[in-house]
């Protein structure tokens, strides 16, 4: 059976075609990425996918959005990093969909993190041994947002729990964070973990220590001061990130810590896979 799979997040849409047999994913077609700024809504991007496709989609569809989902589904759903409100109902009847099925996007990532080859994880630190398969893993993810959730497993049960972890308080370990607390707190009153460890963050950590040192920070976009900062093409930028991973491994480890993730610790999303091989000589761990 051939389906549309699509996931929303804050700053992208990406879709594909999979083919799917006994309830798994036997084949998984070449991705689209589209920016969710280009468009009004989820009906505007599924439009240009179908454009770039060129025939029309299958009428079954799994959309993993980055916003709490629920059970059952809720009439409304609004994203979390991104203006879009879906209406899953709606948008099954405009797009002429027979089944179409909605999750929270790192309910989705925890699902594939319980069938992932090993070979496609990479330790960052700690033993180097597989992922448990008795007991509780957490899933975090760092993007536009924050994205946690909770795997639980044993043997062949698995049960994954969904959580808003990104928007729980954030607490400075120093007096830099204590800083960069303050500026983020001017802006947003209360400040979560996903102001300080999602991908727009790293301009804070940067136009913090710029302040700190005395220095005239760069006038970046975000994805720019993120290629610097892997690049070390700019010091100031590489020290934000290293300040980045150093508060992404205490978030991590604070969340591992209140879900009992002894089972391990897995960072995905499209950030992580950037940080792979940055994050084992970081101050992560």
């Amino acid at each position: 059976m051939e389906i549309v799979v699509a996931d929303i997040g804050g700053t992208h849409a990406r879709f594909a075609l999979a083919f799917v047999s006994d309830g798994k994913v036997v084949e998984l077609g070449r991705e689209t990425v589209l920016k969710t700024a280009t468009y009004d809504g989820l009906e505007g991007a599924w439009c240009a996918f179908a454009d770039i496709v060129g025939r029309p989609l299958p009428q079954a569809a799994a959309i993993a959005v980055a916003c709490p989902v629920g059970s059952p589904c809720p009439a409304t759903l609004r994203l979390t990093n991104n203006p879009w409100t879906i209406r899953p109902a709606q948008v099954a009847e405009r797009l002429g969909l027979e089944d179409c099925h909605f999750i929270n996007d790192f309910v989705a990532v925890a699902h594939a993190v319980s069938q992932v080859d090993e070979s496609f994880l990479t330790t960052i630190c700690g033993p180097d041994t597989p992922i448990t398969a008795s007991g509780v893993v957490s899933v975090i993810g760092p993007g536009t947002g924050l994205g946690v959730a909770t795997l639980i497993r044993d043997g062949a049960m698995i049960r994954v729990v969904a959580t808003e972890g990104g928007h729980a308080d954030f607490a400075p370990l120093d007096t830099i964070e204590d800083q960069l607390l303050a500026r983020l707190r001017a802006r947003h009153g209360r400040v979560s973990v996903e102001r300080v460890v999602a991908g727009p963050a790293l301009t804070d950590f940067y136009a913090t220590l710029a302040a700190i040192e005395g220095r005239v920070a760069r006038d970046l976009e975000v994805p720019e001061l993120w290629s610097a900062a892997l690049a070390k093409e700019d010091d100031l930028a590489a020290t934000a990130l290293e300040r980045f991973c150093l508060c992404l491994g205490a978030v991590a480890g604070d969340i591992a810590l209140t879900q009992g993730g002894f089972g391990g610790v897995v960072i995905a999303g499209g950030i992580g896979l950037r940080l792979a091989t940055h994050l084992p000589k970081s101050g992560f761990s």
